[in-house]
């Protein structure tokens, strides 16, 4: 019965963090072609400073995507894994000395 409802929590933690990822993607593109336009009917294309935006916010949104669909971007599952064996055999080893 806990391992189900374990089993339920995270896929409703899963399912939250991609309607985030989505909602987010949304804003962006919404926000990007506001700001296109705003820098358009200013400057005529001239100084395309809203393409400062779309990079920041661009690697925001790729990190976001790795985090979200799983894709070990720095650090993956398996790099976590070892590093908690890691800490817990290096902590037994002090237990063991004191």
């Amino acid at each position: 019965m806990e391992d189900k409802e374990n089993k339920y929590l995270r896929a409703r933690e899963r399912v939250e963090g991609v309607k985030k990822f989505y909602s987010n993607l949304f804003s962006f593109f919404l926000t990007i072609i506001f700001l296109a336009a705003v820098n358009y009917y200013t400057n005529q294309w001239h100084n395309p400073w809203f393409l400062w935006v779309v990079f920041g916010w661009g690697i925001g949104i790729f990190f976001m995507a790795a985090k979200t669909f799983g894709y070990p971007v720095i650090f993956g599952k398996d790099w976590e894994k070892r590093k908690l064996e890691q800490f817990m055999s290096e902590d037994e080893e002090r237990q063991q000395w004191k």
